[in-house]
């Protein structure tokens, strides 16, 4: 985290440990995702499990569905780069077969596995092998039972009913090592579940909207969700179920919880400017280009585009490194000082390069190896050169501010 950062508080909670990843009690909030293929294909399945570690994700959720699952976790879970949670559904018999597996948690869903003793049955075995359990309430398949006695619909406190009630059956036989979550794909129905299910209990909370659909509209219908409840100190885990290739749920898990502080930096903040009247390159394409090189290289840094010389520097002196255009030339700086100028086409090349030098030394040493004094004076040029060319106000706004006082004058 950056020196100087506003830290968001962290709700206290009771601590389990889901192979060797902590959750709760202060521990770093973990990324989870689930894979899409059939768990009976052992080495598809741990590609993709490959995958989504190699992306950031933390923990994997399997599907265990029926024998040949769970024969195929026997197989995966001591291949696994992470720990392996089994999915249960309906048939309990199934989540006794994945702890035989040896996976190293279990999601069961208060909605499908009703049977108390059923119920008790999995939890002392899970309890004998040291295996936490997630209750995963989901409003979509709420006990029916619940879903009549509140008005024939979803509500927060349905849904924390259904945990709570899950959370006694547990701890009857004496089993708390327990997350949970009362996901929906209703983000405010989600919020208030969630804040209401925090005052209820202190045991690790598991974030996520259920279902939220394909790119871009379930990314943004999550991090609504499960960035507002972490902005309040709710939320221990969390997973980004989209429409698309899981992987892209690690990497989401990955850039959120850097956004917020809530983990160290593994790769590249990439900002840029949204362009303006005074943009010398096309600022999208020199972006996505740099994007594009430095996605795998996990270089801890905050890089930023600029379009242009004149206001780029400036405004983007605290990113450890950046680039701004100027006539024709890239005017590289680090922590807002001018270090280097490079032909137009040169840009996107040189940035690397400094980026993984500053990565492997640091940004006095990027410093110490020029001489910043001659590109600044390099820099005023093209400045100045810009400001003769297009005038001081290249976007309009003293009209637009005159056009104000005129209206307001009227």
């Amino acid at each position: 985290m950056d020196a100087g950062a506003i830290q968001l508080p962290r709700r206290v909670t009771k601590r389990i440990t889901v192979g060797e990843v902590p959750i709760g009690a202060g521990a770093p909030i973990s990324i989870q995702s689930m894979t899409t293929t059939k768990t009976a294909d052992v080495e598809g399945t741990l590609q993709q499990i490959y995958a989504l570690a190699a992306a950031g994700c933390d923990i994997v959720r399997c599907t265990c569905n029926e024998v040949a699952a769970a024969e195929g976790l026997a197989h995966i879970v001591p291949r696994s780069p992470v720990p392996i949670i089994a999915d249960i559904h309906h048939q309990y018999r199934m989540a006794l077969a994945a702890l035989d597996a040896g996976v190293q948690g279990l999601r069961l869903n208060p909605g499908n596995i009703r049977k108390v003793d059923h119920i008790k049955a999995v939890a002392s075995e899970a309890r004998d092998r040291n295996v936490p359990i997630r209750i995963g309430v989901n409003g979509g398949s709420l006990d029916p039972e619940l879903y009549e006695k509140y008005g024939q619909r979803v509500t927060p406190e349905a849904m924390v009913e259904s945990a709570m009630a899950e959370l006694d059956y547990f701890d009857q036989v004496g089993f708390d090592m327990v997350k949970i979550s009362v996901k929906a794909s209703n983000v405010p129905l989600m919020i208030e579940a969630y804040r209401m299910l925090a005052d209820a209990t202190d045991v690790p909370l598991h974030l996520g909207v259920t279902e939220a659909g394909p790119l871009p509209e379930g990314l943004i219908k999550a991090t609504a969700g499960i960035a507002t409840l972490l902005a309040e100190g709710i939320g221990d885990t969390i997973r980004f179920s989209l429409t698309a290739d899981p992987v892209e749920e690690a990497k989401a898990g990955r850039v959120l919880l850097e956004a917020l502080g809530l983990r160290e930096r593994k790769n590249v903040d990439l900002i840029a400017c949204p362009s303006c009247g005074r943009a010398e390159v096309d600022v999208i394409a020199v972006t996505q280009k740099v994007r594009e090189e430095l996605a795998d290289k996990e270089l801890p840094l905050q890089v930023a585009v600029m379009g242009c010389v004149v206001n780029g520097p400036g405004e983007a002196r605290d990113a450890d490194l950046g680039i701004a255009a100027g006539r024709q030339r890239g005017h590289l700086f680090v922590k807002g000082q001018n270090v280097a100028v490079v032909k137009e086409s040169e840009m996107v090349e040189t940035l690397v390069e400094w980026a993984e030098f500053i990565s492997e030394h640091g940004t006095d040493a990027a410093l110490a190896r020029v001489d910043t004094e001659k590109a600044a004076k390099e820099a005023e040029k093209d400045r100045a050169a810009l400001l003769d060319e297009q005038g001081v106000d290249a976007n309009k706004s003293g009209q637009r501010v005159e056009l104000i006082h005129k209206h307001l004058d009227d």
